[in-house]
């Protein structure tokens, strides 16, 4: 049960940790969470703000100093267990935050009733600023209340990204990031709905046993098992996803791209439809304008790929998820190869990291080629076919031995 603590307690958590010494100091401080480095104000009365991730620690200290006044400073076991709560949301996407407390004196009332609505729409549920401006009692004001959240101070804790535009696409996003921090957020926060259908929940479970594959390889080849002291344990994050479609549509969008490019131009593409922190649905991609998908910053290469993708699904010819389940790892590379610009690797890339396959070994991926001349100490790289040959032996867990040699690449580079 909740407590009625407020602000001037000078505690920042309403129920049901109490602290015996109020916060007496301004102050603000950088801290770690999935995303990125964050960073929290705080006065007597309360959190004061909080920064996203920008692309700078100096540029957070910067806006932290303009915008509150006040200095960086350790913070207080109030603020830290504020930031542990903040820090779970982004770990789990289902952290509470509504017990936090905010200093909102500078906050004007409508504001502050706007960020009150918000703050009741729990982690995997989204409402439109339309449905915000109605709990209000001010229906035909959702621009305001869009102009509101726009300048919302307390991100995260007053969670903007889950109020979309009226016709359930995304809408704005003013944190460092924009649409693509929305979009991460929300894939966060709704790979956890039971109702969505997902490849993973992206929580750390394998269809195998790690401490039995990492037995096996190094028994079975005592340099792997050299690299697996090294390196430590098997932390391979499974990628959560809607579906078959969404995954493949992510893989055509991030080909030869950088990460962080390839990212804005899947979050600008998913923007584009309702309900985009679903991902696109293949109706959508081919109800859609040549000039709205090249909009979004796709080539035309990766147009026509999304769009046989799509005439694929619609036709049935694209495996379900139980389809594939049920299927051998040849015969999902066979069948989804087929679709324009997918070819071995993207689908190897899937069976790694979306299906969690325990016997997967990418032999043409440069980092996998890479991390065994380094892990073995070779002049050269090997050949694809050398690499699949003697990967022979890491059967059948050649899926954890890939991610032992992309991590060898890793520790050559210091990461």
């Amino acid at each position: 049960m909740r407590g009625s603590l407020t602000a001037r307690s000078g505690k920042f958590l309403s129920a049901p940790r109490c602290y015996d010494a109020p916060v007496e100091e301004t102050g603000f401080t950088l801290f770690d969470t999935p995303i990125g480095r964050c960073a929290i104000a705080w006065s007597p009365r309360g959190i004061t703000r909080i920064l996203l991730p920008a692309t700078r620690d100096a540029d957070l200290r910067t806006r932290m100093t303009r915008d509150t006044g006040a200095s960086e400073a350790d913070a207080p076991a109030e603020v830290r267990q504020a930031i542990q709560a903040i820090a779970s949301l982004l770990t789990t996407g289902r952290e509470d935050l509504s017990r936090l407390v905010l200093d909102m004196d500078g906050v004007a009332p409508f504001q502050r009733r706007v960020y009150e609505a918000t703050r009741t729409i729990p982690p995997g549920e989204t409402l439109t600023y339309g449905e915000i401006a109605r709990r209000l009692g001010a229906p035909g004001m959702s621009r305001a209340v869009g102009q509101a959240l726009g300048r919302n101070p307390f991100s995260i804790v007053v969670p903007c990204h889950r109020v979309l535009a009226s016709d359930g696409r995304l809408g704005g996003f003013s944190a460092p990031g924009g649409i693509t921090t929305k979009l991460r957020l929300l894939t966060l926060e709704g790979r956890r709905d039971a109702s969505t259908p997902s490849l993973f929940d992206g929580d750390g479970g394998y269809a195998f046993d790690p401490a039995a594959a990492i037995a096996h390889l190094s028994s079975v080849d005592p340099a792997m098992g050299r690299l697996i002291e090294r390196v430590g344990p098997f932390t391979m994050e499974l990628k959560a996803t809607p579906s078959i479609f969404v995954a493949l549509a992510e893989s055509i969008v991030y080909q030869q791209l950088h990460g962080k490019a390839a990212a804005t131009i899947f979050a600008r593409l998913r923007a584009l439809f309702p309900s985009g922190h679903l991902g696109p649905t293949p109706e959508q991609v081919l109800r859609a304008s040549d000039a709205r998908l090249r909009g979004a910053g796709l080539s035309q290469a990766k147009l026509l790929a999304l769009r046989d993708l799509a005439r694929r699904a619609v036709a049935g010819e694209l495996p379900t998820l139980t389809d594939v389940h049920a299927m051998e790892d040849d015969t999902v590379i066979e069948k989804l190869s087929e679709v324009r610009g997918i070819g071995r690797w993207t689908v190897e890339m899937l069976l790694i990291f979306r299906l969690a396959r325990p016997d997967v070994l990418p032999v043409d991926d440069y980092g996998v080629r890479n991390g065994f001349a380094i892990a073995y100490r070779k002049r050269a790289m090997p050949t694809a076919k050398a690499l699949a040959q003697y990967g022979q032996r890491w059967a059948p867990y050649r899926t954890v031995a890939s991610w032992y040699l992309w991590r060898a690449v890793d520790l050559s580079r210091g990461v």
